[in-house]
């Protein structure tokens, strides 16, 4: 009896360390960009949206997760929007490896997935990754394809002196 109140305890004190450090996964349907938009209105904003079948994306990964680390400044909404079906497990996974955890994280969550790429940009056609920078007034940077990353930091201290 004992060793299993013991063995309660341990499980217990790990719990918080364990939850603290899976990425929650917000699904992306119909309504979201508006949601993500008006939760960060006023506010400059980095969203990105990458695929875990994305070469590119699989690339550039560890550097956001080191802009995260390095910019205490950055407001960074990851979106997977992959090609194929998404598997929240994988999608998990990767951002756990590249240090994604702290980002806001969503995850295409509807089949129509047309409606949630128009919603987001009428002209994107789905081609990942592609990067927004939004400022605070609202104002849209589109990047397509990898990010620079010295061109994101160039922005978040632009965004700093307005």
């Amino acid at each position: 009896m004992m060793r299993w109140f013991s063995f309660a305890l341990a499980l217990a004190a790990l719990a918080p360390m364990a939850a603290g450090s899976t990425p929650q996964l917000h699904p992306f349907v119909q309504g979201s960009w508006n949601e993500l938009r008006a939760r960060h209105a006023g506010h400059p904003f980095v969203v990105h949206v990458w695929g875990v079948t994305c070469g590119p994306c699989r690339t550039e990964m560890p550097e956001w997760g080191k802009l995260l680390r390095d910019r205490s400044d950055l407001n960074l909404v990851l979106i997977d929007a992959d090609l194929v079906p998404d598997d929240p497990e994988a999608v998990t996974a990767m951002l756990t490896q590249f240090g994604l955890i702290g980002a806001e994280n969503w995850i295409f969550s509807d089949d129509f997935v047309e409606r949630l790429r128009y919603e987001i940009d009428p002209t994107w056609q789905g081609e990942i990754p592609l990067t927004y920078l939004v400022a605070r007034d609202g104002t849209v940077t589109r990047i397509d394809g990898v990010a620079d990353p010295a061109r994101v930091r160039a922005w978040l201290d632009q965004q700093k002196k307005q």
